[in-house]
This record gives structure tokens, sequence and C-alpha cells, in this order.
């Protein structure tokens, strides 16, 4: 729909619109308005207003009902409400209105009943009575189907009473009322205004709106109202106003303002005032030019939506101006994001426009504010927070603004917990304390205690203990039901822990006297050579233990032998430590010899574990340790540098026994080294990659690749499968978006650190071929070749192209250029001449060579003749100036094939002076003079010849210097203050025009010089300021481009002449004639011209050569000259010929006009016309 004024419509909100009516009063009307919901936020406002202001809302009730819905809008009006109505429509930052008319009529019953009794009967004589019904309806029913109302409508008024009559209509104060109402009423002529404002006005918000009125006086004051408040100029309107300004009212009635008025209006003088005032952006600037007022509102907002009058007086008109609000875009769209379970996801967007509002949604459903979900607004940034990812969060999510939507998808990753330490088996005895303890890989993990399947519950003697990634269970005072086994379980994985309690509970107590005397005692043997025990069957390689680099390894090593065997644990020749089982001090000899007698005897064991100490000689990281018959090899934090082999020695008297085995210390990979890119596509890149320099003990099982936008923070993962190859192609990327790479090592243990990010690199595909492939200039062994950029270049640009050439009949391509040449021209040397070559120019970026474009016809490689031409600078065209001293340095290129003979003349003879160096190449030459003197000026003609075409170029060159002193300088005059000088030119003008003269004076008495002109181009000039008495000295300088002369100084010796009158009489004559004139009747006139005599003239106006007298009607003035004839309120019978004479003794003169009166007087009581403000304004003139 278009708006009043051409301006399109506001913001299409609405689907259906009400339309106007006319109703018949009593009855109701329904309107009904349809909007557009599906770009909308939330349910629209609407507000429904009569005439301008009149909210219906605070009517409604029984007269006025409202129903809504959120695309339907209903309003039932009864009784008689004619007028105008505006529906709105508001939402957010959108808005939208529509207007319509509703037209009451009165009922009119046009029943059989009411029709008039007085109608005679038209065709029953006499005797038919006073009424005749059956002609009456007869009548009736043969006009039913005329339309009496276009009848009334264009009849006369004088005729309404019998066309009602002849159609029956009775009541005719309602008929005059109906026609009233239907006839088109034509809007009132407005006093003040010639052309209103518009009915409304469009505008997007940021840019200007101008609102025109034209008045009928253009002189009258406006005002301007938004909202019924005044808007008040700023103390600096901006820009430049022509003609009539908007002016202060001091201006106003200022002389300048006056006069402007004047000629503008008398059209005798086109004038055109400008006004410039200080610039500055004001919101609104008001201009005045003639009788046109405009209204500017500057980077108009929502605050400029709204209702503006334009107040003359006592007349206003109306108009409304609605601001749109451009759509919002989203500038920086969504990234993928992917991470674990538990970690904090952000997708992050930036809008073009502050503070606007955007729509979150997951799924094609809206996302709220919750505690699950967190919106973030920062200037042009929008963020959506999710604080702890769950695998119910994946999908894709959305941004929706109203100018775009943006998308981003989320992919959980299920967190696999790892386990760093796990609970090793126990063997405590009663009273004793034991500690089962575990690590896993994240803090906060959970989880419970487990003993045979049945939780376990805290109590003062057991404690459960979680402190960062270490669980422990703590049961002091070991007991025989804590035995068992122990199980820990993480709380949400699929993972539990395990280890055995074992409980040594002593079958017999030791006093004063034995208490197994009644156990009979084997006699045990004297020696047993020592053996180590060692089971490494679970290992893989035999005597091979295999450690994870940063765990803990505990090897226990079995020792038997009687006596008690030294153990001794070696790293090549390193001796770790050396340590032996002995007896306890204190307990009773027999004992001890009893149980090395039972040392294989089970419960003679469990003797030698109670009465054993252990002896541990090595403290750190690496140690050994020794305890219940067995060695264990500790290694806290295993490293790198504890791979190796290892020797295990037991001695003892009865012999010695060794064992090598090898710890293998694992880890994870290195990263992967030298990650780039080999070749991108359209969207795609194949990357490339070397295996990692260590792969930490374990072979490597593949890769995992991750990319980013460059600029980004978040890594998007491109496989969750270990990847075995080196080379992997990505897919899915935007072509032009900058991207980089990273490759993680995957081995048995773990995954690798990242490896060193790549450089980025741009998803592109190859250009189109060049175009146009011409060639530009062919020698004997070079051509020149030029051609056109591809039409399609795409995202990565061009990096330069590269030339091929071959021999006709050949398929042998040659490059010429091993870099890409950027240009589009490129010289191809080295060609063999004579033969045909064909050519060829591909483009290269990042993707690789585009396809050739090939010269269609071969070559052929020969020398072509071209005629001689001097391309002659434009600055040598004209006379080339220098001063003398400089340097003249010209450059000017020629051309020509084979290469030309250049000869260079002067003034039409050999150029032979050794001060002026010529230097010629194959396409130009150089004239230079070092340092130029005033014989280097001249006429130089260069001469490029091939055998006997020639061409030529003329260069006019100039060296000038200063100018010689003026000559003959001379007093001519003095008189008052005042000194006339005269000179001469120079002589010597220094090879150039005089611009202008210097002229300087100094007083004798101080004989300090003082400047009184500069640049005077005449030959003399009038020294004023002098003082009357005192003796002068003035001087004076030559002045051209070069600067000033030497001095020149002139000592004032001047004879006065004698003094002569000057004879001023003149003859009368008119310097400013008679004008015709024609005035309107009864408004007083005046006519004026100027005259010139001496001695004064006589002056004597005529009226058809009749001399006017002392006629009071008449008023004739002279001022300075200037004879003014006044005429009081002129009638037709004072029109005619007017002639004003000026007579002394030396002759005379005369000048006429006419003058015509027009129309009848009597207007002596009317205000004045623009007429009589001219003429009076002439009169204060004159």
């Amino acid at each position: 729909e278009t708006l009043p004024g051409g301006q399109s419509e506001l913001t299409g909100l609405f689907i259906e619109k009400p339309e106007s009516t006319t109703v018949t009063k009593g009855k109701n009307v329904t309107f009904v308005a349809k909007v557009d919901s599906s770009d909308l936020l939330r349910k629209p406002n609407i507000k429904w207003l009569k005439g301008k202001w009149l909210d219906l809302a605070s009517k409604a009730g029984k007269h006025v009902q409202f129903k809504e819905a959120y695309d339907r809008n209903t309003k039932v009006l009864v009784e008689a409400d004619a007028g105008g109505y505006r529906c709105e429509v508001t939402s957010k930052d959108k808005c939208d209105s529509c207007t319509f008319e509703v037209t009451v009529e009165g009922s009119l019953i046009l029943s059989l009943s009411l029709i008039l009794f007085l109608v005679p009967r038209g065709d029953a004589g006499e005797d038919a009575g006073d009424l005749d019904f059956s002609a009456l309806l007869k009548k009736r029913l043969d006009m039913k189907d005329v339309d009496v109302w276009e009848i009334l409508k264009n009849a006369k008024p004088c005729d309404y009473e019998k066309i009602a009559f002849d159609y029956g209509i009775t009541d005719l104060r309602g008929l005059l009322k109906r026609l009233k109402k239907m006839k088109k009423v034509e809007p009132k002529k407005s006093d003040a205004f010639l052309k209103k404002l518009e009915e409304c006005y469009s505008v997007d918000k940021g840019k200007r709106v101008q609102m025109h009125v034209e008045l009928h006086d253009p002189d009258v004051h406006v005002k301007w109202l938004k909202n019924g408040v005044e808007i008040k100029p700023s103390a600096n309107v901006s820009g430049c106003v022509w003609g009539h300004a908007y002016m202060r009212e001091g201006f106003r009635h200022s002389l300048l303002f006056v006069l402007c008025k004047y000629l503008i209006l008398s059209h005798s003088v086109l004038l055109c005032l400008s006004i410039c005032l200080p610039t500055r952006h004001v919101r609104y600037v008001f201009e005045s030019v003639g009788n046109k007022r405009t209204l500017t509102i500057n980077k108009c907002n929502l605050s400029d939506d709204a209702a503006y009058e334009c107040v003359v007086g006592e007349e206003k008109c109306f108009t409304e101006v609605f601001v749109k609000e451009p759509p919002v875009t989203i500038t920086k769209l969504l990234d993928d994001v992917h991470v674990v379970v538990g970690d904090r996801v952000e997708f992050e967007c930036e809008v073009s426009e502050e503070g606007a509002n955007v729509k979150w949604m997951k799924d094609g459903v809206e996302l709220t504010k919750d505690g699950r979900y967190r919106m973030k607004k920062d200037g042009k940034k929008h963020t959506l927070i999710i604080n702890e990812a769950e695998i119910e969060d994946i999908g894709m999510y959305y941004v929706c603004t109203n100018g775009g939507e943006s998308k981003g998808e989320l992919e959980v990753e299920a967190k696999e917990l790892e386990v760093l330490q796990s609970i090793a088996d126990l063997s405590v005895k009663a009273s004793e304390q034991a500690v089962f303890k575990c690590e896993v890989s994240d803090e906060k993990v959970v989880g419970k205690w487990f003993k045979d399947g049945v939780e376990v519950q805290a109590s003062k003697r057991i404690k459960m203990s979680h402190i960062g990634r270490i669980h422990k269970l703590t049961i002091d005072d070991v007991k025989p039901q804590d035995e068992g086994n122990y199980t820990f379980v993480p709380e949400g994985y699929a993972l539990n822990l395990s280890a055995k309690l074992n409980f040594i509970e002593l079958l017999f107590n030791v006093g004063d006297q034995p208490a197994f005397s009644h156990i009979p005692l084997p006699v045990p043997p004297l020696t047993d050579p020592p053996k180590i025990h060692l089971d490494t069957s679970g290992t893989g390689n035999k005597n091979t233990i295999i450690v994870v680099a940063g765990n803990k390894l505990r090897l226990d090593v079995e020792v038997t032998g009687e006596p008690a065997p030294s153990v001794c644990w070696k790293k090549g020749d390193t001796v770790h430590t050396v340590s032996s089982l002995l007896p306890t001090p204190g307990v009773p000899p027999w004992v001890w010899a009893w149980a090395e007698g039972c040392s294989r005897h089970v419960l003679c064991g469990l003797m030698k574990c109670i009465f054993c100490q252990v002896i541990s000689e090595a403290e750190g990281r690496v140690r050994v340790e020794t305890r219940n018959l067995l060695s264990s090899f500790v290694i806290e934090g295993a490293e790198r540098a504890d791979e190796g082999r290892y020797t295990i020695t037991v001695t003892n008297p009865a012999g010695e026994d060794r064992v090598e085995l090898t710890v293998q210390i694992v880890d994870v990979p290195n990263p992967p080294e030298n990650v780039k890119c080999m070749g991108v596509g359209e969207d795609t890149a194949t990357i490339m990659w070397d295996p990692p320099n260590f792969d930490g003990g374990s072979p490597v099982r593949g890769y995992l690749m991750e990319r980013k936008k460059k600029g980004s923070s978040r890594w998007t993962k491109l496989n969750f499968e270990v990847f075995e190859s080196t080379t992997y192609e990505a897919k899915k990327m935007i072509e032009g978006v900058l991207y980089e790479m990273r490759v993680f090592a995957v081995n048995g243990i773990g995954m690798s650190q990242p490896s060193a990010i790549s450089k980025p690199f741009m998803p592109i595909a190859p250009t189109s071929e060049p175009i146009r492939l011409t060639v530009e200039d062919v020698t004997d062994t070079t051509c020149a070749l030029k051609w056109l950029p591809p039409e399609r270049v795409g995202a990565g640009g061009i990096d330069g192209y590269i030339i091929e050439w071959c021999k006709e009949g050949e398929d042998n391509w040659v490059a010429a250029n091993e870099e890409p040449v950027e240009r589009n021209l490129y010289r191809v040397k080295g060609l063999p001449t004579g033969e045909k070559v064909l050519f060829r120019v591909v483009a290269v970026n990042m993707a690789g060579r585009s396809p050739p474009c090939v010269m269609n016809q071969s070559v052929n490689i020969r020398e072509i003749m071209e005629h001689p031409k001097i391309r002659l600078p434009r600055q040598l065209r004209t006379k080339f100036i220098r001063k003398v001293g400089e340097k003249v340095n010209l450059v000017i290129p020629f051309q020509g094939k084979p290469r030309p003979v250049v000869t260079w003349f002067k003034d039409g003879e050999p150029l032979e002076n050794k001060s002026v160096g010529i230097r010629t190449s194959d396409f130009d030459t150089i004239l230079f003079i070092r340092t130029a003197e005033r014989d280097h000026s001249g006429t130089y003609t260069l001469s490029v010849q091939i055998e006997n075409m020639q061409d030529k170029a003329d260069i006019h060159i100039q060296i000038v210097d200063k100018p010689g002193p003026p000559v003959n300088v001379m007093v001519t005059d003095v008189w008052g203050f005042n000194a006339a000088l005269e000179w001469k030119p120079p002589k010597d003008t220094g090879n150039t025009d005089i611009t202008g003269y210097t002229i300087q004076k100094a007083d004798k008495k101080t004989q300090e010089w003082f400047t009184v002109y500069e640049h005077n181009r005449r030959p003399s000039c009038t020294v004023s300021d002098l003082v009357m008495g005192n003796e002068y000295t003035f001087r004076v300088f030559a002045e051209n481009i070069c600067g000033l002369s030497d001095e020149v100084a002139i000592k004032l010796q001047y004879n006065r002449p004698p003094f002569k009158e000057k004879d001023m009489s003149s003859s009368p004559k008119f310097t400013a004639p008679l004008v015709d004139k024609c005035v309107p009747a009864g408004y007083s006139t005046a006519i004026s011209c100027a005259v010139r005599a001496y001695p004064k003239a006589k002056i004597v106006w005529m009226k058809n050569k009749m001399i006017i007298g002392e006629d009071p009607k008449f008023l004739m003035q002279n001022n300075q000259g200037v004879l003014t004839l006044n005429i009081r309120k002129p009638s037709q019978f004072d029109g005619g010929k007017y002639s004003c004479k000026a007579i002394n003794a030396l002759g005379e003169d005369e000048v006429e006009c006419r003058l015509e009166v027009r129309g009848t007087g009597g207007g002596g009581h009317t205000v004045k016309s623009t007429l009589e403000h001219i003429f009076f304004f002439t009169n204060s003139l004159c």
C-alpha cells in the first residue's frame, strides 16, 4: 500500500486492514484488523483511536466492545459514531498503523402508508375523488429501478420538492440532511496555507526527514509543534539558508532585511542572499525560503515518531512521522562447540546494533532464562551460557533477529574416568590401622565403599575421606570381622576398584615359659641356599615389567634361604640397596633358633614375620623395602630415565642367586610435528603431518584432529575414532574463511599434547582461466603479453600468474617465469628467432593452478617495424621555465622499432654544448643540465628517426634571473601629505616579465625604510600619509618570478609648479533618466532622476509639455542633484507623459517618462499593497 506523498508503508505488519464504510444509524458495525505474527517475538500491543488522540479503550463498555486474539482484533461499533478512526500496532521495535472512515446515515422509511394523501389522481377524471391509489402505485411500480438519490444530487435545490412529490418522498427534512452528507464537501480554502503538510512521512532510523509547507504571506511567523509542544530552534543552525532565512526578531527589522525584501519584491534585481551560520549537527533545522517553510529532523530515532503541527496564527496543519528501524543483522556467526559432560558451554555472536533483542532457540524451541540457560548481553555481543553440559544438551542452537539467524551445533561427549592409582591388598595384625587409598582423574567424582557387596557405613573406627582426586577408607583397631573384600565404586561410572584385607591372628602367647612345649619341634637344617621367587608371568615378555609414566611401580620379590640372605638391587653398575633379615633384639634365643629351623613350616613362617625387623637402606623416589620375606623395589612416579635392566642378587653363606629383569616405562607419545596444509578445495583441505619423534614406548594407534577459525578460541573435533594415516582431508568448511589445525597422537597409554598449530589456510577453489590473452609487442627474441584476470576469482584471490610457451606443433610447455607475477603484463624472453610459438597463462592461488588460457594463433618471433613517435610529457608542451642555478632534467619517452636514432638540436643547430648532457636508452632520452644559465634558454628540438621515417618535437626552455633596478625614478608632484612617483621599467627584466614593483620610503631624520606598496603593477604610484615639512627618500624594486631587483635610492628634490584652479563649469546632464511606471489609482507614487551641472541648474517639471505649477497634488524635491516628483494619490487623470528639464547658462538637458494609472481610486482605507512598500522605500532612498 502507498501512503500519501509517495511514502512507502511503514513495516507491513497488517495482513488485513479495516475498510471505510457507511452504516445506518442504530445498526452495529464490526471492523477486523489482522496482523502477521510470524516475525513477532511476543503478542503485539493494539490501540484503537478515534480522531487524533481519543483512545477508545477508555470508552469500552456496552457501547464499544473489543475482542482480541494473537492475529485478530475486532471492534463492535454501535450508535451514530461518524468520523475518522485509526488502528495502531506496536511490538517492541516495530510499528504500523492504518486509518478508516465511518459514515452514519439517518434511516429513511419509504412506506406506502406515509405517501402524501394529497397526491391527485393522474388519469381518473373529475369524478375520481381526491386520491387515486391505483395510479400512484402504478407510477411507483414503473419507477422502482430508478435511483432517486442520483437524480436529487444532480438537480437544482429549487426542484427538490417537485422530485420528492413525483417519487412519493414525504420526509423533506430527512431528504435534505441526507443530500447534505452525500454531496462532496469541498475543503475550506485556507487563508494561511497554499500547501499543507502531507498526511504522514516515513523515514528510516538514523536518516533525515523534511516537512514542507507553503504560505500565502512570506513574512508571517510560523511555529512547529511536536505532540502539542513547541519545538525551539537551536542556537546554531546547521548549513546555509538561501533567500529569506529563519532570522531572529532583531534582524527582521534591520535595514539589511528591508533592503533584501525590497529588492526581491520589486523584481528589479534578482538577489540570492546566503547567510552561512556555523555548521553543527543539530536535531531540528528550520528553513524559510520565500513563502516556503521547512522543518528538517536529522538522525531520526524512535522518539521522533510523533504527531507534528505547523501553526500560522490561528490556523494549523497536521502530519505524523513514522520512524522505521533497519533490520538487525548478525555480524559474527555462531561457532560449533564440542565439550565433555560437565564443561561450561558458551555460544557467542555479534549483531549490527547495540542493545538489539535476539531470540535463542534449540531445535526450534525458544529458550528462556532459568537455572539451566543464561543469556548475557554486552553491547553488540550476545552470549548463551550453559554452566554444566549434559548429554541432553546435544543439538542445534539458533540465534534469531529480525534481520537473520545463525546456528551452531553442540556436541557433548561422555567423560571417561581414569584411574591414576588403584587400591592394593592389605595384611594387618590386630589393633593395627588399615588404609585403602585410590586416585582418579576427576576431582569432582564421588563414590561409595563396599565390603563384600554391603555399603560401608562411617563410624568412630571407620572413616571415609575425599580430598581432591584421592579417596581413602581408614579402619582403626582392625578386628577379625574386618577381614574381607573392599570395593570403591565411583558414582556415575561403570567402574569399581577392589582389594582384599587379610587379618593376621596369633595362635599362642609368649611368656616366661614356652607356650608350645607340648608341640613336637622338628630338627632344623643347618643351611639353605638363597632363592629368588620372581613371578613375571603376567607382564608379557619374560622378566619384563611395563610401567606407565607417572604411575607407581612396586615389585615384591619373595626371597628364601637359611640363614637370612642379603639382597642387592642394581641398575647397570649402580647399587640401590643391600638389606638382610636380622634377629629382633629382646627375643629369647631359643625362639629365634626354633623359628629359623621351622622356616618352611607355615606356623613358623608367621612367627618369622612377627619377630623379623624390616630394614630399608634407601629412601626417596626410587627405593627398596624389605618385609615379610619380601624385598620390594619401589619407584614413585615413574619417569623415562627409570627405564633399563635391573639385577637382583641374594647371598648367604650357603650360596647366591641372581635374576635380571627389564623395566620398560611407557608414556603418551610426543605431539605430531610439521602440521601443514598441502592443498585446499572449495570447502575441503588436505592436512599432512609427521609422526611424533617418540611414541612413548607404545606404538601409535592413530591421530585425532581439531580445527578452528582464525581468531576464535573454540576448537572443533573432526574425528572421534582414531585416524591411522598421517594425511587427512578436512571437509565441510566455509570458503574464504581462515582455519587452523592441530593434531593429537594416540597410543595405548593415552593422547599426546596437541601439536603446534598449523599456518592459517583458507579453503578455496582454483580460479577460472584468465581471459583475453593478446600480444602487446614482439621482437626478435621476446614477446610481451597481456591478459585480463579470471571472471571467477573466489575468496582466495590470485597469488599471481605463470606464463608458458611451446613451439607450434609440439606439446612441451616451458615455464617463462619461476615465481608467479602479479601484473597482467609480462615479457617472455629468450624465444627462438623466426619460430612460431604458442603461449598460455594460468592463474595461481592457494588452491593451485587454474585451467590455462591458450592463445588461439601462434606468434612469429621476429622484429616488427614500428613508426617512430615522441610522447612529449604534458609539462613540456608549454614553455619550460627554470631559475638560474637550478637543475634541468627532462625525460622524454619515445617509441619505434627497431631502435630509432635520436638527435638533439638547439635553435636549429646540432646541440654541442658540453654543459648540456644527453642520455638515450631504448625507450626514452634524457636532457640534463646541472646548473642552468641564461645562455641555456632557447628552443630545443628532439628528432627520432628510423630509416626514412622521422618524428620531431620542440621544447622551449626559458632560464630566468632577477631583474635589474628600475630607471629614471622621479617625483612628479607633491600636494598636501602626498607625493606622486614615476619611473621606467628596468633595462634587464631577467629574461621574463616584470610582475610588479615594491616602493619604500625613508624619513631623512630616521633613515628607516618602510614599505609603501607591494606588487604595484604600474610604473607610477602615489605615496600618502607623509608628514608635511619632512624630507623623504624613496626607493623602488622591480619584481619578477625570481624575486626583487637591486634597490635604488632617490632623494626628494621637487620644485612645486604654480597652482592653477580647475574650471568646474559644465552644462546640465542627466546621469539617471526617468523610468516609465504603471501604478494603481489611489496610491501615492514618485518618479525620480539625477542631474549634474555647474553652476546649479534650474529644474522645471512638466506634464504633457505643460509646466507643473504650485499644485498641492505634486511635491518637487532636489537633494544633491537627485530630483523627485511625488504625486499624491494619483487618478487616471494624472496619467500621461512627464518630463524634467534642467537649465543653466551653459545649456540645458531634458528627460521624460510615461506614467500609467490603472483602476479606480478608493483604496485609501485598505491594507497597503506590496507596490506601495516599493514606492515608499524608493522615496526614502531619494
